[in-house]
């Protein structure tokens, strides 16, 4: 995701890209106009925005507030607009912490999947102080297309929490209709044709149906991250006292996915539990 998202940065501004695997830094530069840092040490320009996407909770911890984490390195002042999906509770305890040390940090993680990255066309969704926000608003429209601020900080993921909880419910009734599809010998092509202009549109109608029909599950987000994301999900579910009874019903669906060895396929790969 990140690497498309720094492509059209760098149409617009100047960029220095970072990636703890070095060859995708040095893939980046290949294609496109930067410079590259080869660790998080070296920083030594002043910054005004740093903009991360990765994996989970314990990757943003070692590239922020870790010993070895780039916080005490920015100048003061600096916007941090991180991208990933992580607990609500832990952005809030790096929200303070980076004010401790002068840094004003946004949750702001995102939708609109790989291709969503590549077309400049994402959903990003922001927790973290209004001026932060106001200040980084344009900045972000070289790769959103949606850009909302949500409230303090937190507000971002919750959002995001939200955002996996519809996509969980909305992918296994696809998988179930394409299953069915098949079974009745219709064609994807008619049935997208028809049922896309009525009550049952949605982007993964649009967008899956047909692929999910031809069996490709390579458009990026993966089981993996995915119930990744709904154990964040669960977690915060809890804490508020709510019972997401399709959303656990689904997480297991993906549990016999990646039992399957489907954990890397992308997240419409939910048919397949149905047709293998």
């Amino acid at each position: 995701m990140g690497y498309p998202m720094a492509g059209h940065l760098s149409k617009i501004n100047d960029v220095t890209v970072y990636n703890r695997t070095l060859s995708k830094s040095q893939k980046w530069i290949k294609d496109h106009d930067g410079k590259l840092l080869s660790k998080l040490s070296e920083i030594e320009e002043e910054f005004d925005f740093i903009i991360s996407c990765i994996g989970n909770d314990d990757d943003l911890i070692e590239i922020t507030t870790s010993k070895n984490g780039c916080f005490k390195l920015l100048n003061k002042d600096s916007i941090f607009i991180d991208h990933s999906t992580v607990s609500p509770k832990l952005v809030k305890k790096i929200f303070k912490e980076a004010k401790e040390v002068g840094v004003n940090f946004l949750d702001a993680p995102i939708s609109g999947g790989e291709a969503g990255a590549i077309n400049g066309a994402l959903s990003i969704m922001i927790g973290g102080e209004l001026k932060s926000f106001k200040d980084s608003e344009e900045l972000l429209r070289a790769y959103g297309k949606k850009i909302k601020y949500m409230g303090q900080s937190g507000s971002g993921q919750l959002t995001k929490i939200i955002n996996q909880i519809c996509i969980a419910g909305l992918v296994q009734g696809l998988a179930e209709a394409v299953h069915f599809m098949k079974k009745t010998d219709l064609s994807a092509d008619d049935v997208l044709d028809v049922i896309s202009g009525g009550a049952a549109q949605s982007w993964q109608l649009d967008n899956r149906l047909k692929t999910m029909s031809e069996d490709k599950f390579n458009f990026g987000f993966a089981v993996d991250l995915m119930r990744k994301d709904l154990g964040i999900a669960f977690d915060q579910a809890k804490e508020f006292g709510i019972n997401l009874e399709i959303t656990k019903i689904v997480d297991q669906f993906y549990l016999e996915l990646q039992k399957m060895g489907h954990n890397k396929l992308d997240t419409s790969s939910l048919v397949k539990r149905l047709t293998d």
